[in-house]
């Protein structure tokens, strides 16, 4: 029985992918890549942000169409998705046998078991209460790196998310569990990992009543076979003397850290509900770049939110021209309905928040263009993550790169690299978001 697996937005919703494969090939379940060849296919959805929603609902859609010319006898709808839209999915798209809710993935197999009986299932369990699986995952992202999911949910309730409402509170995964899993990684041949939850910072308040991540770190780097850890998903009032602290003494931490900040315009942050203002940011991204020098710092930002006006635009141009972030992704306001910020009043048409969004990334392509020209004879530790033979370079990452969002390092090299390996390299050029470098014998 050949089973096809589609996994669409984030990297904590590939974990959860991850997790289900895993389950599925305990049971001796066969997993394809051909959507011809598939019996019975899963699509692990997102619905974020409306192109999020989109893609998930075309995806289904292009796969109810195989039940009519292919030999598919299961379509199964997991994941963001499933849990916020159940019923609309059942009514609509007669093709879905199954619809699981988030915090019900460990079912996979029985409601595979299910459906190939021809029955149509829901499985829904409470979202504040986390699965417990012991299968191997199956990694999908190509061995020498992954993903380590540390809390699920989220108590922050920004005027604009979802998240809350469809993966439920705020809880950490136990410590044990996550050095288990750690290890278990390590010895598939992970090198790098990425910390990932809706908030990592606050891992651990409501397991062991103090913000803990540092202690997980610390933990975290006396693994073997782990040479480079990264954390993502920092919210900027939660990083800790602790967390910087941990970052400067372990070697094996990136000196990398991924804070969403969303605005720098206080009007804009207090209708967001964020927990910071302008000048506490100015203070946590000061504070980051004199304890950690080399530090990398990404973030992300939101263009038209209700009520944006062109004076809250410049404020934020005027900060990110200060701040010269590192690494920075703009995303257009999309209103999702049951948020506060849908019903807001002065929402902004569509060309506007492009157009903003246009302005800020155009100045943001200066920035990061001169921070790349500025790299040029530095040396630098690589990842390698595979050759491109038709220009005899290797393709690798720094530490100042997050796998599939961030820039590469094309790397010219006369010995045999193979992916996961790590080389010491002279950065020679710089082309647009990328740079090239020799190795250094």
């Amino acid at each position: 029985m050949h089973i096809l697996f589609i996994s669409l937005g984030c990297d904590k919703n590939l974990v959860d992918s991850e997790v289900m494969l895993g389950l599925i090939n305990q049971k001796g379940y066969i997993i394809t890549n051909d959507e011809n060849e598939a019996d019975i296919i899963v699509v692990n959805t997102c619905c974020f942000i409306n192109d999020a929603k989109e893609e998930s609902i075309t995806t289904i859609l292009e796969m109810a169409e195989l039940k009519k010319t292919a030999n598919l006898k299961a379509l199964i709808v997991t994941g963001c998705l499933a849990q916020r839209y159940k019923k609309e999915i059942q009514d609509e798209i007669p093709e879905v046998d199954a619809v699981v809710g988030t915090s019900s993935y460990e079912n996979i197999v029985k409601v595979i078991e299910e459906a190939l009986e021809g029955k149509t299932t829901e499985v829904f369990e409470d979202i504040d209460v986390s699965p417990e699986v012991d299968s191997k995952r199956v990694l999908t992202t190509g061995g020498y790196y992954s993903y380590l999911k540390i809390a699920e949910g989220c108590d922050k309730h920004c005027t604009y998310c979802i998240i809350p409402k469809i993966r439920g509170k705020f809880r950490s995964v136990p410590m044990e569990r996550l050095l288990a899993e750690a290890k278990n990684l390590a010895e598939q041949g992970v090198k790098e990992l990425m910390l990932v939850a809706q908030e990592t910072t606050l891992y651990g308040v409501d397991l062991y009543g103090e913000k803990s991540l540092h202690k997980l770190l610390r933990e975290l780097c006396k693994i073997e076979g782990i040479e480079w850890i990264r954390i993502l998903y920092c919210y900027p009032e939660e990083i800790t003397d602790d967390l910087i602290q941990v970052m400067k003494e372990e070697e094996k931490i990136c000196n990398y850290l991924d804070m969403p900040i969303q605005h720098a315009s206080d009007a804009i942050l207090k209708r967001m509900g964020r927990r910071t203002n302008r000048q506490e940011l100015i203070d946590i991204v000061t504070k980051l770049r004199r304890e950690i020098p080399d530090i990398a710092l990404r973030t992300t930002l939101i263009t038209g939110f209700p009520g944006e006006t062109q004076e809250d635009h410049e404020q934020l141009l005027e900060f990110v021209d200060q701040m010269e972030f590192d690494r920075l992704g703009v995303f257009t306001y999309s209103p999702e309905e049951d948020t506060p910020a849908a019903n807001m009043e002065d929402q902004i048409d569509e060309e506007i928040k492009v157009a903003r969004k246009d302005e800020l990334m155009s100045l943001q392509q200066e920035i990061a263009f001169d921070h790349a020209e500025n790299m040029v004879g530095r040396e630098l530790r690589v990842m390698i993550e595979g050759r491109l033979p038709e220009d005899n370079v290797y393709i690798g990452r720094t530490y100042m790169d997050a796998p599939n969002i961030d820039g590469y390092i094309f790397v010219n090299a006369d010995q045999p690299f193979i992916s996961g390996d790590f080389v010491t390299v002279k950065v020679t050029g710089a082309k647009d978001y990328d740079l090239t470098a020799e190795v250094i014998q």
